[in-house]
């Protein structure tokens, strides 16, 4: 023993705890470790990719009509694009609605403020209409030669008027004689003193007006067509502007060259184009195959009836699904005045009894609202000098003036210069 003990080796039973025997149990946990540590990661990792599984599956269907949805031509930018697309999914339209109706209510206009110094230029630099006085101003057109339908000067609303509120421009080439469209300004309420209404008025018996499908809008356009202003009608062209509501927020029927794109809904609102050019805004009773008739385009009941604002008016949603309408947001409607002619109207920060007062005031004795929201109102005339001069009336940054001469996923329509002949809608 004393032998073993002076070679340094231990004859103790507990030899086997010699610090390498110790060093090699721990090597051998720590490899049980690794492994049940690896054992657990493939476990996790197959949690995870069972759940990728389960969520792809679940999302496939949604990334797939997104996709598809995305690559549609289309004139829409990428966000309106998605939201329009977001409409389309179960719930979805609820969810848009609410957002857009907090996002409107944080910039909702406040009431008062600092006055307008000036209003927009809009038309050509020299008035064309009467003076608020009767009498003409410099270069407006002699009592002879304008026609019976020369609309008087929109009357201003405030006490003390901005040079040139209310009165007529033309905005192109004349026709016979006179101008066919003329445009003009006016701050429509004393409670919103910054606030612009763009007004355009059509001589209904120097213009055609032509009802055209957009892309996706009909949705069972009968004859699609260009979806823009035909170039083969381009030379005539003197404005567009744009249609209603969709077909699938309102049930709004539409009608061209005799035939139904979606069907005509008996008492609502129907701006009508006849043949023999006559233009007129009913409660549509017709049936499906109205005689005379060139086109048809509804949107929801009218606003304006007899010169009377509708007294149905309310915040419901039938007036506008997409924020309600105890929000302020751009509208725009169109009436027909006591003359037969057509009115026109784009406004920022409108509900629709304010829209259909500013139509009222402007002159319609029957009107409707049309399209509303920020990316939708569009009003756009047009100047013949070494080719088409397009130029937007109201402020919309969301389109160029070239909106409606290229393909548009809307309907709208177009003012032409009145042939001889009946009215159709030509689309070439």
């Amino acid at each position: 023993m004393a032998e073993l003990q002076g070679r340094g080796l231990s004859a103790s039973p507990h030899a086997a705890d010699s610090p390498r025997h110790t060093e090699a149990s721990a090597e051998l946990e720590a490899s049980w470790e690794r492994r049940r540590q690896a054992a657990v990661r493939r476990k996790r990792r197959r949690r995870w990719l069972i759940a990728m599984v389960v969520v792809l599956a679940l999302l496939s269907p949604g990334v797939y009509s997104y996709t598809r949805w995305m690559l549609r031509p289309t004139s829409m930018p990428v966000g309106v694009r998605s939201v329009e697309w977001a409409r389309t999914q179960p719930g979805g339209n609820w969810l848009v609605d609410n957002i857009e109706h907090v996002y409107y209510s944080w910039k909702a206009p406040k009431k008062g403020g600092p006055q307008l110094t000036a209003l927009p230029t809009v038309g050509e630099t020299t008035p064309v209409a009467p003076s608020a006085t009767g009498t003409h101003g410099k270069g407006a057109l002699k009592p002879a030669a304008q026609t019976a339908a020369w609309p008087p000067r929109i009357k201003p609303v405030f006490a003390h008027a901005l040079p040139g509120e209310g009165v007529w421009k033309a905005t192109g080439p004349p026709v016979d004689g006179g101008p066919p469209v003329l445009v003009t300004t006016f701050r429509p309420e004393l409670d919103y003193p910054r606030t612009v209404a763009y007004v355009a008025w059509f001589d209904q018996k120097r213009i055609a007006v032509a009802f055209y499908p957009g892309r996706y809008e009909p949705p069972n356009a009968v004859v699609r067509g260009p979806a823009m202003v035909p170039y083969g009608q381009r030379w005539r062209l003197l404005a567009t502007f744009n249609a209603g509501f969709t077909y699938k927020y309102g049930g709004n029927g539409s009608a061209i060259n005799g035939r139904m794109n979606e069907p005509l809904q008996s008492g609502i609102a129907t701006l009508i184009g006849y043949r023999n050019g006559r233009l007129a805004i009913v409660k549509w009773d017709g049936g499906q195959n109205a005689p005379g008739v060139a086109w048809a385009r509804q949107s929801l009941p009218p606003i304006v009836w007899n010169g009377r604002v509708n007294p149905k008016l309310d915040s419901s949603l039938k007036w506008g699904e997409t924020i309600g309408n105890t929000l302020r947001v751009w509208r725009t409607g169109v009436g027909i005045d006591r003359r037969g002619n057509l009115i026109f109207v784009a406004a920022d920060a409108q509900t629709v009894v304010s829209l259909a007062k500013i139509l009222q005031h402007a002159g319609a004795v029957r009107a409707m609202q049309f399209d509303i929201n920020p990316y939708w109102h569009t009003l756009i005339t047009y100047r013949h000098h070494h080719g088409l001069v397009p130029t937007m009336v109201e402020p919309q940054p969301n389109h160029s003036a070239q909106r409606y001469l290229v393909p548009d996923d809307r309907d709208f329509f177009a003012v032409y210069r009145r042939l001889r002949g009946p009215i159709t809608v030509p689309f070439k």
